[in-house]
Protein backbone atom coordinates (compact mmCIF):
# COMPACT_ATOMS: atom_id res chain seq x y z
CA UNK A 1 0.00 0.00 0.00
CA UNK A 2 2.93 2.48 0.80
CA UNK A 3 4.69 1.52 -2.21
CA UNK A 4 1.66 2.50 -4.10
CA UNK A 5 0.65 5.75 -2.55
CA UNK A 6 4.68 6.47 -3.29
CA UNK A 7 4.23 5.34 -6.84
CA UNK A 8 1.07 7.50 -7.42
CA UNK A 9 2.66 10.93 -5.41
CA UNK A 10 5.65 10.21 -8.17
CA UNK A 11 2.90 10.59 -10.50
CA UNK A 12 1.42 13.47 -9.59
CA UNK A 13 4.55 15.71 -9.00
CA UNK A 14 5.79 14.39 -12.37
CA UNK A 15 2.75 15.88 -14.16
CA UNK A 16 2.55 18.81 -11.94
CA UNK A 17 6.63 19.22 -13.54
CA UNK A 18 5.62 19.00 -17.06
CA UNK A 19 2.23 20.88 -16.72
CA UNK A 20 4.16 23.80 -15.07
CA UNK A 21 7.54 24.05 -17.47
CA UNK A 22 7.58 26.93 -19.73
CA UNK A 23 10.63 27.80 -22.02
CA UNK A 24 12.64 29.50 -19.28
CA UNK A 25 12.48 26.82 -17.14
CA UNK A 26 12.71 23.69 -19.09
CA UNK A 27 15.88 21.63 -18.94
CA UNK A 28 17.48 24.37 -17.45
CA UNK A 29 20.35 22.82 -15.06
CA UNK A 30 19.64 25.33 -12.23
CA UNK A 31 15.82 24.94 -11.51
CA UNK A 32 14.54 23.05 -8.70
CA UNK A 33 11.59 21.02 -9.52
CA UNK A 34 8.75 19.16 -7.03
CA UNK A 35 9.81 15.82 -8.72
CA UNK A 36 13.70 16.87 -7.66
CA UNK A 37 12.00 17.12 -3.82
CA UNK A 38 9.97 13.71 -4.46
CA UNK A 39 13.39 11.65 -5.55
CA UNK A 40 15.65 13.29 -3.13
CA UNK A 41 13.51 13.74 -0.41
CA UNK A 42 14.92 17.72 0.18
CA UNK A 43 12.59 20.25 -0.45
CA UNK A 44 14.36 21.73 -3.83
CA UNK A 45 11.05 23.37 -5.18
CA UNK A 46 11.61 26.33 -7.97
CA UNK A 47 12.03 29.15 -5.94
CA UNK A 48 13.39 31.30 -8.71
CA UNK A 49 12.05 29.82 -12.11
CA UNK A 50 13.34 33.01 -14.57
CA UNK A 51 16.15 32.63 -16.25
CA UNK A 52 17.54 35.79 -16.01
CA UNK A 53 16.86 36.05 -11.99
CA UNK A 54 18.49 32.66 -11.27
CA UNK A 55 21.52 33.66 -13.02
CA UNK A 56 21.59 36.97 -11.44
CA UNK A 57 21.17 35.81 -7.69
CA UNK A 58 23.89 33.30 -9.06
CA UNK A 59 26.69 36.00 -10.32
CA UNK A 60 25.98 38.24 -7.14
CA UNK A 61 26.62 34.68 -5.13
CA UNK A 62 30.23 34.43 -7.01
CA UNK A 63 30.76 38.21 -6.70
CA UNK A 64 30.04 38.34 -2.85
CA UNK A 65 31.94 35.29 -2.42
CA UNK A 66 34.95 36.52 -4.25
CA UNK A 67 35.01 39.66 -2.00
CA UNK A 68 35.07 37.44 1.26
CA UNK A 69 37.18 35.24 -0.27
CA UNK A 70 40.07 38.05 -1.75
CA UNK A 71 40.07 39.56 1.69
CA UNK A 72 41.13 36.58 3.69
CA UNK A 73 44.00 36.18 0.94
CA UNK A 74 44.63 40.00 1.22
CA UNK A 75 44.92 39.62 4.97
CA UNK A 76 46.91 36.25 4.78
CA UNK A 77 49.40 37.61 2.52
CA UNK A 78 49.52 41.39 2.37
CA UNK A 79 48.48 41.90 -1.22
CA UNK A 80 48.58 45.76 -1.20
CA UNK A 81 45.48 46.34 -1.04
CA UNK A 82 43.55 46.62 2.53
CA UNK A 83 46.38 45.05 3.88
CA UNK A 84 50.01 46.14 3.45
CA UNK A 85 49.45 49.63 1.93
CA UNK A 86 50.18 52.72 4.22
CA UNK A 87 46.81 55.32 3.42
CA UNK A 88 49.13 58.13 4.64
CA UNK A 89 51.71 57.82 2.27
CA UNK A 90 50.54 55.75 -0.28
CA UNK A 91 53.35 53.26 0.40
CA UNK A 92 52.25 49.43 -0.57
CA UNK A 93 54.46 47.05 1.33
CA UNK A 94 53.29 43.04 -0.34
CA UNK A 95 53.56 40.24 1.50
CA UNK A 96 55.34 41.68 4.29
CA UNK A 97 55.27 42.62 8.25
CA UNK A 98 51.53 43.35 7.75
CA UNK A 99 50.42 40.03 5.94
CA UNK A 100 49.21 37.21 8.65
CA UNK A 101 51.61 34.68 7.51
CA UNK A 102 54.43 37.14 8.63
CA UNK A 103 53.06 37.72 11.98
CA UNK A 104 50.64 40.64 11.19
CA UNK A 105 47.10 40.51 12.79
CA UNK A 106 44.02 40.77 10.47
CA UNK A 107 41.58 42.59 13.16
CA UNK A 108 44.30 45.32 14.63
CA UNK A 109 44.33 48.00 11.55
CA UNK A 110 40.18 47.52 11.48
CA UNK A 111 39.03 46.84 15.66
CA UNK A 112 41.62 49.19 17.07
CA UNK A 113 39.85 52.44 15.35
CA UNK A 114 36.61 51.63 16.71
CA UNK A 115 35.21 54.54 18.26
CA UNK A 116 31.52 54.14 18.38
CA UNK A 117 28.43 53.18 21.17
CA UNK A 118 30.10 49.35 20.77
CA UNK A 119 34.00 50.70 21.31
CA UNK A 120 34.46 48.76 25.09
CA UNK A 121 33.31 45.50 22.76
CA UNK A 122 35.74 45.09 20.10
CA UNK A 123 38.76 47.22 21.15
CA UNK A 124 39.66 44.55 23.50
CA UNK A 125 39.41 42.00 20.64
CA UNK A 126 41.86 43.65 18.59
CA UNK A 127 45.08 41.63 17.95
CA UNK A 128 43.69 38.58 20.18
CA UNK A 129 44.55 35.38 18.79
CA UNK A 130 41.37 33.64 18.97
CA UNK A 131 39.94 36.65 17.30
CA UNK A 132 42.08 36.68 14.20
CA UNK A 133 41.65 32.82 13.72
CA UNK A 134 37.68 33.01 14.09
CA UNK A 135 37.79 36.18 11.43
CA UNK A 136 39.91 34.62 8.95
CA UNK A 137 38.15 30.69 9.32
CA UNK A 138 34.83 32.66 8.85
CA UNK A 139 36.26 34.79 5.51
CA UNK A 140 37.41 31.37 4.17
CA UNK A 141 34.71 28.95 5.09
CA UNK A 142 31.75 32.08 3.99
CA UNK A 143 33.56 32.80 0.53
CA UNK A 144 34.25 28.98 -0.05
CA UNK A 145 30.69 28.15 0.50
CA UNK A 146 29.73 31.46 -1.66
CA UNK A 147 31.83 30.30 -4.32
CA UNK A 148 30.96 26.35 -4.39
CA UNK A 149 26.85 27.42 -3.73
CA UNK A 150 26.70 24.70 -1.30
CA UNK A 151 26.12 25.03 2.54
CA UNK A 152 24.18 28.59 1.82
CA UNK A 153 22.37 28.47 4.93
CA UNK A 154 24.85 28.19 7.47
CA UNK A 155 27.21 30.57 4.99
CA UNK A 156 24.15 33.10 4.88
CA UNK A 157 23.31 33.13 9.00
CA UNK A 158 27.31 33.05 9.59
CA UNK A 159 28.19 35.92 6.61
CA UNK A 160 24.97 38.24 7.63
CA UNK A 161 26.33 37.71 11.67
CA UNK A 162 30.29 38.53 10.49
CA UNK A 163 28.83 41.69 8.30
CA UNK A 164 26.65 43.12 11.33
CA UNK A 165 29.24 42.77 13.44
CA UNK A 166 31.82 44.66 11.23
CA UNK A 167 28.97 47.46 10.87
CA UNK A 168 28.66 47.61 14.45
CA UNK A 169 32.46 48.40 14.74
CA UNK A 170 31.79 51.05 11.67
CA UNK A 171 29.44 52.85 13.54
CA UNK A 172 29.46 56.05 13.58
CA UNK A 173 29.09 55.99 10.06
CA UNK A 174 30.02 59.04 8.10
CA UNK A 175 27.95 59.05 4.74
CA UNK A 176 24.32 57.86 6.44
CA UNK A 177 22.88 58.02 9.31
CA UNK A 178 22.97 53.75 9.47
CA UNK A 179 23.11 51.83 6.33
CA UNK A 180 26.14 51.15 4.83
CA UNK A 181 27.55 48.07 2.54
CA UNK A 182 27.64 45.62 5.13
CA UNK A 183 23.97 45.74 5.82
CA UNK A 184 23.59 45.52 2.43
CA UNK A 185 25.36 42.49 1.76
CA UNK A 186 24.31 41.17 4.63
CA UNK A 187 20.93 41.74 3.45
CA UNK A 188 21.62 39.83 -0.08
CA UNK A 189 23.47 36.70 1.86
CA UNK A 190 19.74 36.08 3.25
CA UNK A 191 18.02 36.09 -0.10
CA UNK A 192 21.28 34.41 -2.17
CA UNK A 193 20.43 31.07 0.81
CA UNK A 194 16.16 31.66 0.21
CA UNK A 195 16.58 31.50 -3.10
CA UNK A 196 18.77 28.77 -3.58
CA UNK A 197 21.53 30.71 -5.84
CA UNK A 198 23.77 27.68 -4.92
CA UNK A 199 21.84 25.60 -7.53
CA UNK A 200 22.30 27.82 -10.54
CA UNK A 201 26.45 27.82 -11.72
CA UNK A 202 26.87 25.92 -8.53
CA UNK A 203 27.11 22.64 -6.57
CA UNK A 204 24.17 23.26 -4.58
CA UNK A 205 21.52 20.71 -6.41
CA UNK A 206 24.33 17.87 -6.20
CA UNK A 207 24.82 18.82 -2.58
CA UNK A 208 21.29 18.72 -1.88
CA UNK A 209 20.97 14.84 -2.99
CA UNK A 210 23.79 14.15 -0.73
CA UNK A 211 23.10 11.66 2.29
CA UNK A 212 24.57 14.54 4.63
CA UNK A 213 22.07 17.10 3.50
CA UNK A 214 18.89 14.48 3.76
CA UNK A 215 19.59 14.24 7.09
CA UNK A 216 20.51 17.85 8.01
CA UNK A 217 18.44 19.60 5.96
CA UNK A 218 20.41 23.16 7.86
CA UNK A 219 23.57 21.77 6.04
CA UNK A 220 21.61 22.81 2.56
Amino acid sequence: MTATLKEIDLTNAKRRRDYGRTPDTDDEPGTETTADRADTGVATHAVVENVVARHAWAVGRLAIGFVFLWAFFDKLLGLGYATGADPATGAIDRFGNAAWINGGSPTTGFLSGVTGPFKSIFEPMAGAAWADWLFMIGLLAIGTALMLGIGMRIAAASGALLLVFMWMASLPLDNNPFMDDHLVYAVILIGLAAAHAGDTLGAGRMWARTNLVRHHPVLR
